[in-house]
């Protein structure tokens, strides 16, 4: 019997690619933060913000002025929960190149193509995956998730605590390197929530501009070398003991980027400083797509599932002949742990 394209192109087969070709991938940084967690349904109820209550889900009309921050694209909104979904087609020029190999019997050239094919595949994967880093990310920095759907912003709104946010303002901002008191920021921040919470942060996140305000502040260098003063030449390594010894808080700088309409972003912003403790902060929920639901027992199409609750869907086209490849996930992390963060803007 001759094979097909619809004989080698199936979502089973691109999940197990895409699950081995992880080993040579970084992990996010947020993963460890908020593991992934399927649940069945698609229910805020099981999504949980300050004092373990529910988030809430909040709709803005069109004109409603609102706060400027970077906003996750959805695709629709399911039972409350956010809706993702892309898919691609194989390239003509591929699917004429395998039709002929194919035809030839070579399966060294056979893998050859099907590897391009895979690779052009596992990028909506590698989408979703930095979707699911941009809500994790907004939440350890802002709090809540901000999304927009047909023109319509939804703020996923966790109840973070007023009192465990600060914005620093005039000198006090730490790229005024002479006059800003990082260190007694710090442990100002770290005993509010030890007071309200009886935790203690001793983590804490910040880009890489952030962390060249502390290598560079005047208070810390001449703490660090009284006699010296600013003529200490600092190293990454020397402020991280420095720190640590200090304020009992082990900093991780993340300057991670992902693409969206042909620029870089940053997953943390520039002008944050979040503390929190050394424990998971939530979950990241994945509930059940309607590819997992109603598909994976259908002849229509095939439906294979990664991490978690990612649906790979492969499906034949008859007119032009063809594979098409859909990747669809409906996730949102919970932050249990949300009264034991500090968030901290240190600059503007």
């Amino acid at each position: 019997m001759t094979l097909s394209i619809y004989d080698y192109i199936k979502a089973k087969e691109i999940g197990t690619y895409y699950n081995a070709s992880k080993d040579n991938k970084t992990e996010y940084f947020g993963q460890s933060l908020f593991p992934r967690k399927k649940q069945l349904g698609l229910d805020l109820r099981w999504i949980k913000g300050s004092k373990g209550v529910p988030v809430v889900l909040k709709a803005s009309a069109f004109d409603a002025k609102s706060d400027i921050r970077d906003r996750i694209g959805i695709q629709e909104i399911q039972t409350e929960m956010p809706f993702f979904k892309e898919s691609m087609l194989v390239k003509e020029k591929d699917r004429q190149e395998l039709n002929k190999i194919i035809a030839s019997g070579n399966q060294d050239y056979i893998d050859l193509i099907l590897t391009k094919i895979f690779d052009d595949t596992t990028t909506l994967l590698d989408g979703a995956e930095a979707q699911e880093e941009r809500m994790r990310m907004q939440l350890l920095s802002d709090g809540k998730i901000s999304a927009v759907s047909d023109g319509v912003i939804y703020d996923y709104d966790y109840k973070f605590n007023s009192n465990h946010k600060e914005a620093l303002i005039s000198t006090a901002m730490w790229s005024d390197l002479e006059s800003s008191n990082p260190v007694a920021d710090i442990q100002r921040w770290k005993d509010v929530i030890i007071d309200d919470t009886g935790v203690e942060p001793t983590k804490a996140i910040c880009t890489r501009k952030v962390w060249n305000y502390l290598m560079n502040n005047k208070k810390i260098k001449l703490d660090m070398n009284p006699a010296g003063g600013q003529n200490i030449i600092m190293t990454d390594k020397m402020l991280v003991q420095y720190l640590e010894s200090k304020l009992n808080v082990t900093i991780t700088v993340y300057n991670r980027r992902y693409a969206e309409g042909g620029e870089t972003k940053q997953f943390f912003p520039d002008d944050k400083f979040t503390l929190y403790p050394d424990k998971n902060l939530g979950n990241t929920y994945f509930g059940t797509t309607p590819e997992e639901s109603d598909l994976m027992t259908s002849n229509k199409a095939e439906v294979s599932i990664v991490n978690k609750g990612m649906a790979i869907t492969t499906t034949e086209e008859t007119d032009p002949v063809n594979v098409s490849t859909k990747v669809s996930m409906i996730t949102l992390p919970s932050f249990e742990n949300i009264d034991e963060v500090f968030i901290a803007t240190v600059h503007q």
